[in-house]
């Protein structure tokens, strides 16, 4: 397995965290992702499900796709009665034209586009849409640029190349704050798959590391509660557009 294959397939162990620390998508986001009307919609890489609830409360009937089995279970107890399939972007356990639009949250940068953008088409009915994702810290100044050195990965923008059989892909980006505590903040950290696969004792270190910013930083000292800002990058593309 690939240095890009261990980071990928890291996050089953680290379900409960994910489901704990990790942001849901801001409203407006989704607005700009999804067609108007009542469309039939694939969650692929739903992880543990942040995108297929916000999805699931707008009314809209919602397929998640995940291939991690541990993301799954966690999925399947956070989000019952959604169907929930074993599948990846490359290998869509869906009929032909069975979705109308599919989006993939914090997941783009994993799949192999050039295998993954017909597979999506394919489960796509004619002029269907592609949607992607992601929640990107905003770390330009305070105790958010700090955690971004500790972690040692800081946030940088996204690829949203697709490719055939997709249209130009149109992008835009929605900035963001999220209140998070120390539990969460804590749980934020752990889930990140650079973290997931340090040594046990390197990764204890690097919590203490976050405990202590939480500690000494003066934007959070004696705090239960934080402003993280966010910027969530967004790009679409439709079946066969120009």
């Amino acid at each position: 397995m690939n240095d890009r294959a261990a980071h990928a397939n890291s996050f089953g162990p680290a379900a409960e965290a994910y489901e704990r620390g990790r942001p849901s998508y801001p409203g407006e986001a989704l607005d700009w992702l999804l067609p108007a009307g009542r469309p039939r919609v694939v969650d692929l890489g739903a992880g543990t499900g942040k995108l297929t609830r916000q999805i699931r409360e707008r009314g809209l009937e919602v397929t998640a796709v995940e291939p991690s089995a541990g993301m799954l279970d966690q999925l399947r107890r956070s989000v019952p009665g959604v169907p929930a399939l074993k599948g990846s972007a490359e290998e869509i356990p869906l009929p032909d034209g069975s979705a109308d639009v599919v989006l993939v949250a914090q997941a783009w940068h994993w799949v192999e586009p050039e295998r993954a953008a017909p597979e999506i088409a394919r489960v796509l009915s004619p002029g269907g849409r592609l949607g992607l994702l992601w929640n990107v810290r905003d770390e330009r100044a305070g105790w958010v640029h700090r955690l971004g050195e500790i972690i040692g990965s800081p946030e940088q923008s996204r690829d949203t190349a697709v490719g055939a059989p997709f249209g130009a892909v149109e992008t835009t980006e929605f900035p963001w704050t999220e209140v998070i505590g120390p539990e969460r903040l804590i749980d934020m950290v752990a889930s990140r798959s650079y973290v997931i696969l340090l040594p046990p004792a390197e990764r204890a270190a690097l919590l203490n590391e976050v405990r202590r910013l939480m500690a000494t930083h003066p934007e959070m000292v004696g705090r239960t509660e934080f402003r993280l800002p966010y910027v969530t990058e967004c790009a679409r593309a439709t079946v066969g557009a120009l």
